[in-house]
Formats: C-alpha cells, structure tokens, sequence
C-alpha cells in the first residue's frame, strides 16, 4: 500500500467511527484506548471485543457488521464532491492545538488552505445584534490583528463574527470560520459570499459536522469549543451575561487560553458579557498592542518569522512595490452607496474631520448609527482613515 493510500485508508477508518451512531469524541478515545490505539484492531475485533470494550450494542453491530466502513465511504465521496477535505488526528496539518482540550473531535472537514489551521489565531467571538460601537470595534482590532500577521478565527455568524472576517479580510489576512453546520450548509445564508471571500482569500472553512448537517441549535454551542481550542486566546466584543459567547469564553478559560475583552458601556446589556469577564480577570482590550503583549515569547515569535517571510516573498514577486501588504496603499472602490457617497462629500484627502463634526454636519440626512457603520464599512475597503481622536480623513 502507498503511503498516500495508506492516509486515506486511515481516513477512512476515523471517519466511520465518527459515522457510527452512539459512539462519540469521548467514546472513541475510549476504545482506542481499548484497542492499544489501534485502528485497525477495532473493525477486525469480533463482536464480543467490541461489546467488552463498553460499546452500546447497536454501534457494536455497525462497526462489526461494515455499516460503519460503507458510511464513511459515502461520506468521503460527499465531502470531495464539495471541495471538501477530511482531516484525521494521524494528518500533518491536524492543528495540535486541538488535543489540547478536554473533547477534542476525531474529523474535520475543511475548504481552503488547510495549513492556516496550524498558525496562531485569534478568536474575535461576540453579539449578534452589535452596537455601533460594538461593530467598529469588531472590525477595527480584527483588522489590526491580522495585520500583524495573526490569524481571526470566527463562526461567520451575523453581527461581530461576520464583521471579525471582514476586518481578517480588509487586513489581507487570514481568517477561520467555524460552522455548526454542514460544510455544505452555509449558515446564515446572506454569508455565502462571505464564506467564499474567506477561501479565496486564502482562509479556511471548518466544521466537525457531516455534510449536508443543517443548522441545528444543539450544534453551535458544540461548535464553540472548536473557536476557542483552536485560537491562542478569545477575544470578546459584547455580548449579553447569558450567550454564546460566553460560552465559548467559558471553553477558552476550560482549555487554560489567554481571554480578552473590549470594555463597553455599563447600561448596554451587550456590555454585560465582556464587563463581567473584565471583573473576573479577562485582559481589558482597547487595541491590538493589550492581545499582542500578553501572547506567549514562543507565538509572537512565531507570528514574527512568518510575516517576515511573506514580506520577503511579496518582494521577491512584486519588485518595486511596497516591502509588504502592511505597508500597500490602501485599495478603496469605485462605486459607492447613497449614504456613502454622502459621508464622503464631507470628509476630505487633505484636511481631517472629527467625529462629532461629521455627524454634525449630515444631521438631516443621516442617524448616528447609520454614520458609525458606514465609516466602517469605509474603513474596511481603504476609502478612508481613522486618525488619533476620532479624526477621519479620506485616502485618495
């Protein structure tokens, strides 16, 4: 057997105990155990063997008897159809990290470039429903972070993890979205586009759950775990006392990660979330400098080799234009929205506007809200910058 076959053939084997009902990430690691950690031993153990080793009777059967084997074949057809690969423990590019928590999953199904599930990540984690505040935030640090050269790990829901990868995104980066779905099932479904972006920018899209698994609410709060087991610390922009995202807060502490929080307006129930984690220890987070200081001698280092090797690399490809894509003129766009096509017609290339002059100014035409979020989408596509003390001015 090749050694290519031989990888798939292992493949195979984890991926039909991920098929077999009844039988999950504990239970698996129980039976290898069982077995002296040896795939093969169990779907060559008798039925008696398996029984023995705790297994319920029914998942017994299934392996035995090859239901298990002929699922995972299915499966893996499923997942190439897809554009999908499947990643085992046994894989180079299994992200280490992962073995580190309490459950860890057995596969994974990936789109993208695989080999970003090895590099350090941030987990930018918040509210569905963000504040003005909350969005700027989400968008600005991610952006920052990824400039940096750190990975954003998210799970492309709406609000802060949908604008976490767009800021990833914006900074040229890369970024992660993990689902709670199938990773056929894109979810919600406005983020299609986002989801493809991700891979085309060279990001990745995870998910442990088969394909064609739709979006379930027992799923996601089992997804979490993946967000912050995979990061190198969470960071948590709003969110109310009783969420997600607190969950996943509450599995990065679990799996002994660095948890960050973006300090918020104590009358805001969204602000409940990272106050609270504030209190209790989490690393107050105003930019990019609070998460990078507290990272580990050996991620920084890390994070630091890598981005001077891209730097060299946009050289050696791109001679005469800027050392890096940290440095790039920022990209912009021609065709732009009513309500930003107004901001613009205030803020100036050669002379910066403060905030409150700005709203100020398109009063009668604009809400604040709509001025904060539409600064940042502008932000986002390099239209404009955002100067000490909330000056903005426009970049071409």
């Amino acid at each position: 057997m090749t050694t290519m076959a031989a990888k798939d053939n292992a493949r195979l084997l984890w991926l039909a105990l991920s098929m077999t009902s009844g039988i999950g990430p504990t239970r698996v690691r129980k039976l290898l155990t069982y077995f002296d950690h040896n795939l093969e031993r169990i779907f060559h153990a008798s039925l008696t063997e398996l029984e023995a080793s705790g297994l319920q009777a029914s998942s017994a059967q299934a392996l035995f008897d090859g239901k298990s084997a002929a699922a995972a074949e299915e499966e893996f057809g499923k997942a190439a159809s897809v554009g999908a690969r499947i990643l085992t423990p046994d894989d180079d590019l299994w992200p280490q990290r992962l073995n580190e928590i309490y459950d860890p999953p057995i596969v994974l199904y990936v789109r993208g470039d695989a080999t970003v599930l090895t590099q350090p990540a941030i987990a930018v984690v918040g509210t569905r429903h963000p504040t003005p505040y909350g969005m700027g935030m989400a968008g600005r640090l991610s952006q920052d972070l990824a400039a940096q050269g750190l990975g954003i790990l998210s799970g492309m829901a709406r609000g802060v993890d949908t604008l976490a990868h767009k800021g990833a995104l914006a900074a040229r980066g890369n970024t992660i979205a993990v689902w709670g779905t199938g990773i056929d099932v894109p979810y919600p479904k406005e983020n299609k586009k986002l989801s493809d972006e991700i891979v085309a920018g060279g990001g990745a899209i995870l998910t442990e759950f088969a394909v064609g698994t739709f979006a379930a609410p027992q799923n996601f709060p089992i997804r979490n775990r993946l967000i912050s087991g995979l990061s190198v610390g969470v960071l948590v922009i709003e969110g109310a006392e009783y969420s997600g995202t607190r969950i996943t807060a509450r599995c990065a502490l679990e799996q002994n990660r660095e948890v960050f929080a973006v300090p918020g307006n104590v009358t805001n129930k969204q602000a409940w979330g990272p106050n609270t984690l504030i209190k209790q220890g989490a690393k107050l987070t105003a930019t990019w400098e609070d998460v990078w200081e507290d990272l580990p001698t050996d991620v920084r280092l890390a994070v630091e080799d890598r981005r001077e090797a891209r730097r060299q690399d946009e050289d050696e490809s791109n001679p005469g234009q800027p050392a890096s894509l940290f440095e790039a003129t920022p990209r912009g766009r021609q065709q732009f929205s009513p309500l930003e096509k107004r901001l613009l017609t205030v803020i100036r290339p050669d002379e910066a506007i403060q905030i409150d002059e700005l709203i100020e100014k398109v009063e009668q035409h604009m809400s604040p809200s709509e001025v904060f979020a539409v600064l940042f989408e502008l932000e986002l596509v390099g239209t404009i910058r955002q100067l000490p003390g909330r000056n903005y001015v426009r970049s071409f």
